[in-house]
């Protein structure tokens, strides 16, 4: 990690970045937007916002970000993601294309779109261990987590089913923390990077 503060880069192919990147922002962080393998080379960790899984997979391998992140992810690297991110960072996708990647660098078993269509969208609050109150969470054709690893810690449920998950250098949504403007999933992704070796 940076001797001063946390740069954080924030994947910029598809879905809501700069949402990510203003709550970060608001934070204290400096953000810069990954959209080339260059990019990652100024940044300590990296969010993986919500879009549509299989298309931000293809533009990862068409950019050359793919091979610059899993590198980066097997050093060590800090890493949030968020719906799409979440599926992105999953070792089993299930219902997913055949061509379809992930960096499987969170061991959990997740299910694309299980909570339904774009009209099917919905907000919950729920509990999140360390929190004193509950987090809105807004669900967008959300995956559905429906096994975790025993490496994985479960921090937050919805009817039972994971939907914020944690190891020491990765944490996962099934929704989208980024729209309600609540910075506190975020504020625990930035003091996970602070307890990160440096790079």
């Amino acid at each position: 990690m940076s001797q001063t503060k946390a740069v954080v880069g924030v994947l910029a192919l598809q879905g809501a970045f700069s949402a990510h990147a203003d709550l970060l922002v608001a934070l204290g962080v400096d953000v810069v937007e990954v959209r080339l393998p260059r990019e990652l080379d100024s940044v300590d960790a990296l969010v993986m916002p919500g879009g549509e899984s299989t298309t931000m997979s293809q533009l990862l391998e068409s950019s050359g970000l793919f091979a610059a992140i899993h590198d980066r992810i097997e050093r060590g690297m800090p890493v949030m993601g968020t719906c799409a991110g979440l599926i992105l960072l999953a070792r089993t996708v299930l219902d997913g294309r055949s061509d379809q990647r992930s960096f499987a660098t969170l061991d959990i078993v997740v299910r694309r779109n299980a909570y339904g269509r774009q009209i099917d969208s919905f907000e919950a609050d729920i509990p999140v261990d360390g929190m004193d109150m509950p987090f809105t969470a807004v669900f967008i054709r959300a995956p559905q987590i429906e096994d975790v690893g025993s490496d994985v810690r479960v921090l937050a449920r919805y009817e039972g089913a994971p939907v914020v998950v944690a190891t020491d250098r990765v944490i996962g949504m099934a929704f989208h923390p980024e729209l309600t403007g609540d910075v506190r999933l975020h504020q625990m992704f930035v003091e996970m990077i602070s307890r990160s070796p440096v790079r």
